[in-house]
């Protein structure tokens, strides 16, 4: 028996094998880790293969679609936009996203990159156009997570998830940039003035409040010579309702010789006119402490 007649006696047997062999090589799809693959039968959709090891119907099944779902970045798109106060700005945009339903995405929406760019560009053109420009200087947080979340709105349907979506810059034309400089300035002009203001009024707060604080002081220290007089006064009094009029008397001659001290530490210069009286004073006020002595 020759290999002609071998062949011949089993080719039904070797095109069953390679048939075999032909749907088992059909019927496998590899899915990339960072795709998914859209198989259609006969026109519709049947399928949305995963990655990793996948069967499809051979010769029934077709992969349609080869959908990477890595994330892609639009190119940084500038547009015009007009805000509340009617200040003409350009935004710079950036736009990060991914597909995470492909039967949605390639069944529903043409050009994906096309659509997000007009949608972040129109909802980007209405949410300066509620905001005065101070309110877009200052507030772009506020304004990103707005335009995000109602981008991610907008795509849902399209199987698409916004993950990043920026206003990279706001520009202003010339003659607004110079009218806000001039504004600027002006501002710090007046923010100037009112703490050169605010300082000039605190100086004099401290002052008074200084003059306040030295008149209770003094005050106080009035207050307390007079408590210390009236006391002296008292214990003088109750000396003399003890004593009699001797203890009076005795305070007099002390006083008269301290006076007496006071002129005798002088110069020497001074000329002093003192009636007899005086004398005869000093001299029983001399008597006097001798005997207290």
């Amino acid at each position: 028996m020759d290999f002609e007649t071998l062949i011949g006696g089993n080719a039904i047997f070797l095109a069953l094998a390679a048939f075999v062999i032909l749907c088992i090589f059909l019927g496998v799809r590899i899915v990339p880790q960072s795709q998914k693959h859209v198989v259609e039968r006969f026109g519709r959709l049947r399928a949305v293969l995963g990655p990793g090891l996948n069967f499809v119907v051979p010769f029934l099944d077709r992969i349609a679609h080869k959908v990477s779902i890595l994330e892609r970045q639009l190119p940084n798109a500038s547009q015009d936009a007009i805000t509340a106060d009617n200040v003409l700005v350009k935004v710079e945009t950036s736009v990060f996203y991914r597909i995470t339903e492909p039967e949605k995405t390639v069944y529903r929406i043409r050009d994906v990159d096309g659509a997000i760019a007009t949608t972040v560009a129109g909802i980007v053109r209405s949410e300066i156009g509620k905001l005065e420009l101070d309110q877009v200087q200052s507030n772009r947080a506020d304004l990103i997570a707005k335009v995000r979340e109602q981008v991610a709105v907008m795509v849902d349907d399209w199987g698409i998830e916004v993950t990043r979506a920026e206003i990279l810059d706001v520009n202003l034309d010339e003659a607004t940039r110079a009218a806000m400089l001039q504004q600027l300035n002006a501002e710090r002009a007046r923010r100037a003035q009112v703490t050169e203001a605010e300082g000039k009024k605190r100086a004099v707060e401290l002052n008074a409040e200084a003059e306040l604080y030295a008149a209770e002081q003094q005050a106080k220290a009035r207050r307390i010579l007079a408590d210390a007089e009236a006391y002296s006064t008292g214990v003088i009094a109750q000396a003399i309702r003890e004593n009699g009029l001797e203890a009076a008397q005795y305070q007099v001659a002390l006083k008269q010789v301290e006076a007496l001290s006071e002129v005798a530490r002088g110069d020497g210069k001074q000329t002093i006119l003192m009636p007899a009286q005086a004398l005869e004073a000093f001299g029983n006020a001399f008597q006097m402490l001798k005997g207290r002595g």
